[in-house]
């Protein structure tokens, strides 16, 4: 199928054109239920789920809650993921619609998933990246800009996208520091084909965070917004004042070596994503903690204004 009629048949029955991020341990069930009635794309990683049988029961309860509407689940590729095996079963089993590939590049698990009718996309943080994840055959390119919340890139979103979209006529899902709809109508300018939105998700109802970490978001800036590798061995943002009252220094944190990557667990800091809290530099437009549905309506009442703003036609799918 063409990419055109791809991202057709993905908008038919959405509201704007936006793919929830999927957010280790924040996001559930339930806000990926949310999402998709809400009238976007819905994911959660399937490492949130905390073993395989009860990923099983998580993407049954999904299916149940959002009917025939697209959502996604994440799959970490890495080889330090130990469940990747057995989950992928899982969603090979559930017919997952969207899979979301991170952190390595694996064309066999491209090919499987495709074979069972998952559209696969895979995140980026490079040209490089982007093209080798192409020569592998993915439906969909997430190229991961400066700025995101949880593991993040160090390239401007502009460059990173005018370079990509030179060559790559796919589907394209712009990740960081999306939280406005002003700010998805600028990624469709960009060339995006849907904006990819995490952070904001971080103080809605249905999140599995704390109230203390919801209340963080509302209250952060992008200056609140720390980038290290020390966690995990690849950069991820993290919230400066989660960092300090955990005893840490943010502007002292350990550097590691290039590709001395551990994402067991969540990292080989125990504390890593469960109590040092990861945000990306977009939280400053997120006002108050609410149902993802009235993120939603806010959400897509601003892309409505800033489609009007610029003279341009209602956005229908």
């Amino acid at each position: 199928m063409a990419s055109k009629d791809v991202a057709a048949r993905l908008k038919a029955g959405l509201r704007i054109p936006v793919m929830a991020g999927p957010m280790f341990i924040a996001s559930t069930p339930e806000l990926v239920i949310a999402q998709c009635n809400a009238g976007i794309i819905g994911s959660m990683p399937a490492l949130n789920a905390r073993t395989t049988e009860a990923l099983d029961a998580d993407i049954a309860r999904i299916k149940a809650g959002v009917g025939d509407k697209p959502y996604a689940i994440n799959l970490v590729a890495h080889r330090t993921n130990a469940r990747l095996g057995p989950d992928l079963e899982i969603v090979l089993k559930h017919k997952v619609p969207i899979v979301v590939l991170a952190l390595a590049a694996n064309p066999d698990l491209v090919r499987q998933l495709q074979a069972n009718g998952a559209l696969v996309f895979q995140d980026v943080i490079k040209d490089r990246h982007a093209r080798k994840c192409a020569e592998m055959g993915v439906d969909g390119i997430i190229p991961v800009g400066a700025g995101a919340g949880g593991h993040t890139g160090d390239q401007s979103p502009f460059a990173l996208m005018q370079e990509i979209r030179e060559w790559w006529d796919g589907l394209l899902l712009l990740s960081g520091c999306i939280a406005t709809g002003r700010s998805v109508l600028a990624a469709e300018v960009l060339g995006a084909d849907f904006a990819y939105i995490g952070s904001a998700f971080l103080s809605t109802t249905e999140a599995n965070t704390q109230n203390e970490f919801k209340q963080m978001v509302v209250d952060g800036f992008a200056a609140d917004i720390v980038t290290s590798n020390g966690f995990t061995g690849v950069n991820a943002n993290f919230l400066r004042p989660s960092l300090i009252q955990h005893g840490f220094d943010p502007d002292n944190l350990v550097k590691r070596e290039r590709g001395n990557v551990n994402i067991s667990d969540g990292g080989d800091n125990a504390k890593a994503w469960k109590e040092i809290w990861s945000a990306g530099q977009g939280i400053g437009a997120i006002k108050r903690s609410e149902p993802a549905a009235a993120y939603i309506d806010w959400l897509v009442e601003d892309y409505r204004a800033a489609r009007a703003a610029m003279g341009m036609p209602v956005w229908q799918a």
